[in-house]
């Protein structure tokens, strides 16, 4: 168990003059507050702080970083007030711990809404101050290595979110040895099965290859020895993560795991690095392409080191990192190491490069309102800038990978993205879908007739420019939309013998859109032109009910009848639109969503509203307009089977096949249709299968992955245009 000497023991061998009495009272403090709580281990909740102000001291933090540590969980679990922390610990402290509390859940705010604004308190509390950001690293890392006491699918949820925020932020600050323990820890948890497999079979091939790890190893010493280059040499196995994603990448099957072996020589200095380099190079055959120099070119993370691949005499391919011992203590703990956070500057400078990205964090955060779209832009802004181009010029723009001509426009300025036509790279046109690539110079063309279109969306890598693109989008449609809802409005009005001019000025019109929830009359005939209300539901509110009766109301639902003529709904799932009646819905068939799982409502012209899974890929290219974004739920009597498309990924073995079948017909669930394919010792299955919902499907993907040869199984979406 943890003690609170064990700390005090850390922080003093690197901070002798340390503020121990500072420490000692946020210890007492949060043990009084948490007193009587446990964990869902069963053990005193005071165990958690501790390990984390154990893992900052770790990274040799100080002490306000190391009271946070303790303190971190008051103001959420107990009922300590910011006041009462600024009062018996000081301001620092208070506002780290302050920028590390979850905003609050109320009953109006989605879940997804809730996690979006507690990401954004983040990134402002860790633009002024990054210890916010290195003790939630370090909160969320002891979190992750206790999380076997929670039920599985609140596992699976941490886990992932764990995946697509956390290591990648810790990614970003340079924290590799944080980064590493996260992404394992988060595939133990997401894919159990995948990960236990991953580590027998590289467990197996070390027992195969006997002591090939240390006589690598003692090579490279000696080499370096013998060369008088004083250093140390490591070796150690890639991290499961790194192993899964190259396995992805390549479209290989556990059986074919070669490069799994990196070894680490630490030098002196920047010249010895180089040299160590061609040494390697002399005693092993390099593999083309496989060399990286991030010395001269380093990482926006900070991170510097020589990468290269080679082949051992028996054909075993191994990756060799050379750097400095200064290089190395950064890319272990990134920020906890820099200069400037070692001088006491807690924040990053105006004019630090290697901040830009937090401040564009900060900048854009605050312009996107919707929390879907802001979600999905951070996890695209967190991963790590790979690719370095060039203007005409000679000025360097650094992209991550998937980036294209049309982001390399925007990133110089809006007006360039959006008049673009075309570009140039080294000196060839190019399509503006065309990715980027290391050291590519880079020349745009634009036209005043041009503007940005919807398929823009699927051709930028980056948030900035989908950001951009999103906003004239959203300004054009609306535009368009407040013109179509005048003009149903009037002709609907002049039915009545209503003038348009005449309620503006009388004030009715305010104060029916006042009544919706609107500031301008612009905003209704919004509404009218997206389809969100009816111009006839609108203009009966403004007539008197004596002229109303007056006049036969025009035959009903003729619109709607049309619809459902094209779009039989039948005995489909009951959807319920909130806040409104009279909308027709309907199932887009690119995610065909499930009762159980959260869905998104998007008005279409003409079709009524499309509800999509809101795990659909197309969902971040369709909401580009919030305002044609409506609020769905899964009403009751939802008795209609569904059609969902899964992918399973198997061993080539015999009997696998039929297992899949049997495994399905148990829990009976009928097959659609079904393809099978094999190729290089690895066999893919399409399926289109039937389910009730959410729960059926788990149980179906549960049951399919528990099967003996089967790798993965994943549900497969259809990526279609934002009318589907």
């Amino acid at each position: 168990m943890i003690r609170l000497e064990n700390i005090l023991d850390l922080v003093e061998a690197y901070k002798p003059d340390f503020d121990e009495e500072l420490i000692r009272r946020a210890y007492v403090f949060s043990a009084m507050a948490h007193k009587g709580q446990t964990r869902r281990s069963g053990e005193p909740y005071l165990i958690h702080p501790l390990n984390v102000a154990l893992l900052l001291a770790e990274m040799k933090l100080d002490e306000t970083s190391i009271c946070a540590g303790l303190l971190h969980d008051v103001l959420e679990d107990t009922l300590t007030t910011k006041e009462k922390l600024v009062e018996l610990f000081g301001d620092d402290v208070a506002e780290v711990v302050d920028g590390l509390t979850k905003i609050a859940r109320f009953a109006y705010v989605s879940k997804e809404q809730q996690q979006a604004e507690t990401f954004r308190k983040m990134i402002l509390a860790m633009a002024s101050d990054l210890r916010v950001v290195l003790v939630k690293l370090a909160d969320r890392l002891h979190n992750m290595q206790t999380l076997e006491h929670l039920p599985e699918e609140r596992r699976r949820s941490i886990a992932k979110e764990t995946l697509e925020i956390y290591a990648p932020i810790a990614n970003r600050l340079g924290m590799g040895r944080i980064k590493g323990e996260l992404e394992d820890l988060a595939l133990q948890h997401m894919h159990p099965k995948e990960y236990a497999e991953l580590r027998a079979a590289v467990q197996e091939k070390l027992e195969l290859s006997g002591d090939v790890v240390e006589r690598i190893r003692a090579v490279l010493f000696d080499t370096m020895k013998e060369n008088e280059i004083a250093g140390d040499v490591v070796g150690r196995v890639k991290s499961m993560h790194s192993i899964r994603q190259k396995l992805i990448r390549q479209g290989i099957d556990i059986g074919q795991i070669y490069d799994y072996l990196a070894f680490r020589i630490i030098v002196p200095s920047v010249r010895d690095c180089y040299t160590a380099l061609g040494l390697v190079h002399q005693l092993w055959r390099p593999v083309p392409g496989r060399f990286k120099d991030y010395i001269a070119m380093p990482k926006p993370n900070f991170y510097q080191s020589l990468h290269t691949t080679v082949v051992a005499e028996k054909g075993q391919p191994f990756e060799v990192q050379i750097r400095t011992r200064d290089m190395d203590l950064v890319a272990e703990q990134g920020i906890a190491a820099h200069w400037k956070y070692k001088e006491g500057r807690v924040g990053p400078s105006v004019d630090d490069e290697n901040f830009l990205w937090l401040r564009h964090l900060v900048e854009w955060q605050q312009e996107i309102k919707d929390p879907r779209v802001f979600l999905h832009s951070l996890k695209i802004d967190l991963y790590p800038d790979e690719v370095y181009t060039f203007t005409p010029r000679g000025d360097v723009y650094a992209f991550p990978r998937g980036a294209t001509p049309l982001d390399f426009a925007y990133r110089i300025h809006t007006d360039l993205g959006n008049h673009c036509v075309g570009a140039r790279i080294n000196g060839k046109l190019v399509p503006l879908r065309t990715q980027l690539n290391n050291g590519d110079i880079v020349e745009v063309f634009t036209s005043p007739g041009q503007t940005p279109s919807q398929e823009w969306l699927s051709i930028v890598g980056t948030s900035r420019a989908r950001h951009k693109i999103r906003h004239w989008l959203n300004t054009e449609q609306k535009s368009r939309s407040i013109e179509l809802g005048r003009r149903l409005f009037e002709k609907e009005a002049k039915k009545y013998r209503l003038s348009l001019k005449k309620l503006t000025r009388d004030g009715a019109l305010a104060t029916l859109a006042s009544e919706h929830g609107h500031s301008r009359s612009d905003e209704l005939f919004a509404d009218v032109g997206f389809g969100k209300i009816s111009a006839k539901t609108l203009v009966q509110r403004l007539i008197p009910d004596d002229q109303r009766e007056k006049r036969e109301p025009s035959t009903p639902g003729l619109f709607q009848q049309a619809v459902r003529k094209l779009l039989p709904l039948g005995a489909g799932p009951v959807i319920r639109v909130r806040g409104f009646d009279d909308l027709l819905t309907y199932l887009a068939r690119c995610c065909s969503p499930l009762p159980g799982e959260e869905i998104v409502g998007y008005i279409t012209r003409g079709k009524g509203v499309a509800v999509h899974s809101a795990n659909c890929p197309n969902v971040k290219n369709l909401l580009f307009s919030p305002d044609r974004e409506i609020e769905v739920e899964w009403g009751e009597g939802n008795e209609a089977h569904f059609q969902v498309d899964l992918e399973v990924i198997v061993t080539d073995q015999t009997g696998v096949l039929s297992k899949v079948i049997s495994s399905i017909a148990n829990l009976k669930t009928n097959i659609r249709n079904m393809e099978a394919n094999v190729a290089e010792g690895k066999g893919t299955i399409d399926l289109s299968v039937e389910v009730a919902d959410r729960r059926h499907l788990d149980r179906l993907v549960k049951s399919i992955s528990g099967i003996d040869g089967v790798t993965r199984v994943e549900r497969r979406y259809k990526v279609r245009d934002a009318s589907a």
